[in-house]
Order: C-alpha cells, then sequence, then structure tokens
C-alpha cells in the first residue's frame, strides 16, 4: 500500500519513531480480530504470537498507538479506497449492484451522561437557590447551622462551576435548536409551495389536514452529552435507546465487500442516500460505476429516487414494509402494468413487485445485514473508542477496512 501520505509527515527530529506501516498494521489486525484499546492492543504485542510477528519484534507503546489513530484519521480514507483498489486489481471485486443500510454503533460516552434542556432548567433553579443560601450562611457571624467539614466558599464554587457549565450546554442546546428549525423551516415551505402548485393545478383545495409549521426555540427533550456532545440517543435494535451514532454502509451485493462509508447524528435513514451517491460518484474512477442501490424503506423518499435516477444508478429502495405473510401467488405472478403517468416512487414500488425486482431486493438481506452482524458481533465493534463526529467517521472506515481485508483473504483464489 502507498502510505506516503503518512511518512511524509514525520520531520526526522527527536527520538525514532515507530514505523507508519508497523502501527498501522497493528490497529488494522486489531480491529479485525476484536481489540481496540491503544492499551490491549500494546500488551498484545508481548502476549500475541500474531501481533509479535506483525510487529516485527518491536512494542509500541499504547500513547504511540492511540496518537497514530488519532493523528491520522483523514488519510484512512485513502486507505480504505487502496485496499478496494487492490481488491479490483487481483479481479476479486466488479460493482454492479450495491446495497445500502446503517447501524448504530455505540458513542464512546453514557447516556446517563446527557442531559435534557428541561431538567437543565430544573437543576438551574435548585442550583442558584443553594448557592443563595449558601451566602446567606456565610455572611452570618454564627454558623452554627453548617455541618462539620462543608466550606462554604468551596460549595457555592462548586455550584457556581456547574451553573456555568450548564449555561454553555443550554447554548449548545440553542444553537442546535436554530439548525433544526431553519431545516424544518426549508422543508416546510418546499412542502407548502408543492402543495400550493397542486391545488392552482386541480383548482381546488387538496384534502386533509396542511403540513403544520415548525416551532423556534429548544425543546424540553433536547438533549446534549456532557462527555461526546456530537453524539445522540438514538433507538437501537431490540429497543431502548442508546447513545450512539448511525454509520452507513454501501456493501456490493456479490462479495460483501464494503465499498462506501458513512457516520451521521441522524438517527433515521432518510437524508443518507445523497450522501453515499455523491461517495460512489467519487470513487466511480477507481472502482467502476454502480448500477443499482438497493435499500430499504427506512431510504425511501421521491427526492431519494430521483436522486438516484439523476447519478445513473437503478432505485431499488422499498416503499413500505413487506408483509410477513404474503399470499402465494404473489410470488409466482406479475403486478399489472404501470400506468403512464406514475410517479418516481410508483414506479419502484411497481417493479419491486416484479419476479426481477423481489430477486434484485432479496440481496440487501443476506448482504448488507450479515456484514453489520459480523462487524458487531463477530470482530466486536460495537462502541466507538474515539469521541466527535469526526473522529468516529475517521473510525469507522477502519473497522470497514479490516472487514475488507478479512473478507478478501476468503475471495482470493486458493
Amino acid at each position: 500500500m502507498d502510505l506516503l501520505k503518512l511518512t511524509r509527515q514525520y520531520a526526522g527530529r527527536g527520538s525514532k519513531a515507530y514505523h507508519p506501516a508497523t502501527l498501522l498494521a497493528i490497529l488494522v489486525y486489531g480491529y479485525a480480530t476484536g481489540i481496540f484499546s491503544s492499551r490491549k492492543l500494546e500488551r498484545a504485542t508481548y502476549d500475541s504470537v500474531a501481533f509479535r510477528y506483525i510487529a516485527a519484534g518491536s512494542h509500541p507503546d499504547h500513547d504511540s498507538l492511540a496518537t497514530f489513530r488519532r493523528r491520522f484519521l483523514d488519510e484512512l480514507s485513502d486507505l480504505f479506497l487502496q485496499v478496494l483498489k487492490m481488491a479490483k486489481e487481483m479481479k476479486l471485486l466488479k460493482l454492479g449492484n450495491v446495497s445500502l443500510d446503517g447501524t448504530k454503533i455505540e458513542a464512546n460516552a453514557s447516556r446517563h451522561s446527557a442531559l435534557s434542556h428541561g431538567h437543565i432548567e430544573k437543576l438551574e433553579a435548585q442550583l442558584e437557590a443553594e448557592v443563595q443560601e449558601l451566602f446567606a450562611l456565610e455572611e452570618q457571624a454564627d454558623q452554627a447551622d453548617v455541618p462539620d467539614g462543608v466550606i462554604l466558599p468551596k460549595e457555592i464554587k462548586r455550584r457556581e462551576d456547574r451553573l456555568a457549565a450548564m449555561a454553555v450546554a443550554k447554548a449548545k442546546i440553542a444553537a442546535r435548536a436554530e439548525e433544526r428549525y431553519q431545516r424544518e423551516k426549508a422543508e416546510y415551505d418546499e412542502t407548502m409551495a408543492r402543495r400550493a402548485a397542486k391545488e392552482e393545478a386541480a383548482g381546488k383545495k387538496l384534502g386533509g389536514k396542511p403540513p403544520k409549521a415548525p416551532e423556534p426555540g429548544a425543546r424540553d427533550t433536547d438533549q446534549i452529552n456532557l462527555t461526546d456532545e456530537e453524539s445522540r440517543i438514538m433507538p437501537v435494535a431490540g429497543g431502548g435507546f442508546e447513545q450512539a451514532y448511525n454509520a452507513q454502509a454501501g456493501v456490493d451485493a456479490a462479495t460483501m465487500l464494503v465499498v462506501a462509508v458513512g457516520v451521521t447524528q441522524a438517527p433515521n435513514d432518510k437524508e443518507q442516500v445523497e450522501p453515499m451517491l455523491a461517495t460512489l460518484k467519487a470513487q466511480a474512477e477507481v472502482l467502476g460505476p454502480v448500477e443499482s442501490l438497493i435499500a430499504d424503506s427506512g431510504f425511501c423518499s421521491e427526492k431519494n429516487i430521483t436522486a438516484c435516477e439523476a447519478a445513473g444508478i437503478d432505485p431499488v429502495i422499498a416503499v413500505a414494509r413487506d408483509e410477513h405473510h404474503p399470499d402465494w401467488r404473489e410470488r409466482h405472478s406479475e403486478p399489472a402494468p404501470l400506468p403512464a403517468n406514475a410517479t418516481p416512487v410508483q414506479a419502484v414500488s411497481h417493479r419491486l413487485k416484479t419476479k426481477a425486482g423481489r430477486a434484485l431486493y432479496a440481496l440487501r438481506k443476506q448482504t448488507v445485514e450479515p456484514v453489520f452482524s459480523i462487524i458487531k458481533s463477530v470482530m466486536g465493534f460495537r462502541q466507538f473508542s474515539l469521541r466527535g463526529l469526526k473522529k468516529v467517521t475517521g473510525e469507522w472506515p477502519l473497522a470497514c477496512l479490516a472487514w475488507n481485508v478479512k473478507c478478501m483473504t476468503k475471495l482470493r483464489p486458493q
């Protein structure tokens, strides 16, 4: 692999550094075998024969490994693409159908470290009352009511520091709320403009309730995590909520190689098609064009279907959840012809009812979902080691790169 972007950043001054190839190999093998902690990786270079071989008898300390991982996050996306290019040169990868899905990866932060806007306001009132009470006790000449061991100035400062921290948290929540309002307002205006155009074309008002205008300002349920403020509370499979990020992956249906990655703070996948299309387009010169994009109903919208068609990619996106027990005749029959004035969503829905469409969509469950299961349950990558959106966006390609290397060893001719 070409590691020039890594090696040229070493100035050659100071004590002799570990070679980037050695540190990268330790990290990749660690992620492939379920060892993500830099301290455990350091220990493995002493205890594990495989790690001793990869490290060439050296023992990089945990601080060097952790610093290397943080320092070269931007370069990991280039290395991820290099591995895919290698797979193509080995005749293991030829892009055609790509399955897209998202999975929740826990943040390096507990959901119990999160504070909601409503809870902050309650705590502020409580702490302000306590500060006033402590000030009153401090001004008294006789402080008989103060328990033994209590130092009033320290107790006051502790509460003032907490109030200052909560004020910062409230300001960040307010900034997020403003961003959300501007985004929702733009979507609302666009929806109302389309509705007005339809009413004008029909010459009458449309039925049903018009969409509700978004409200500005923070809500009581808006939260911020004090450990990793860029992570979000998200629903997870099996029920419940966790502090997490939404990791996206596009997987080649023929080889199960991850060919495109992304990380988002949004708990749903509705807005993740266009970023994935942009990534696939940027990689097309190296990996080749994609024929179709397969995704579940969580990605379905008219905008996403139109974006796929504009990119020259066939959208195979479920419009709604499939019935668990459909009539057996549906499997062996073709739907009625598509009307000439069908919308893009209706066209995709019609195609998924055909035998060819059902067969193509069936590839999704046997490609991207098993990849997520193996990465999380076999490789053990259920939680990010780093904090912040930028850093986890660099760590997720490292985990997928490790999966691709494992997968390539099975795909190559024996």
